[in-house]
């Protein structure tokens, strides 16, 4: 649960640093400074690529395309559930911002963490095959 919750809140970083309805994010900043510091936004955007290409490669490989769409359905059921239940309004977009932020982090958290997740559920270790 430990290495779920690091690499989850490591997501979340990520995810957040990117983009949140605050003015603190990289999208805003970017915007902002381009003109007067274009090498750091190009350098921090680099560096925020890497990271999302590190998480996207790690959660394909390991839950795939279907996983994905899976995780992705529950939590968009989980999101019905709360705008039913009158605990989010899907006409304020702050806090369904948040929402889904922190789910797109749940994906990349649950992606990155599963094949450890499934090798300590089934005592079997994912291999990827590869044309050498």
């Amino acid at each position: 649960m430990t290495i779920f919750l690091l690499r989850w809140l490591a997501a979340l970083a990520l995810v957040l640093a990117t983009y949140n309805p605050t003015q603190w994010n990289y999208i805003r900043w970017a915007l902002a400074n381009y003109t007067t510091s274009l090498p750091m936004v190009a350098l921090a955007g680099l560096v925020l690529l890497a990271a999302y290409a590190v998480f996207l490669s790690a959660t394909y490989r390991s839950i795939g395309i279907f996983g994905i769409a899976l995780v992705t359905a529950l939590l968009g059921a989980a999101l019905w559930v709360l705008t039913d239940w009158g605990l989010i309004s899907i006409t304020e977009p702050g806090p369904l911002t948040w929402v889904v932020l922190v789910g797109i982090s749940l994906i990349l958290g649950i992606g990155i963490t599963w094949s450890i997740a499934s090798r300590e559920l089934t005592g079997q270790s994912d291999v990827d095959n590869t044309d050498d």
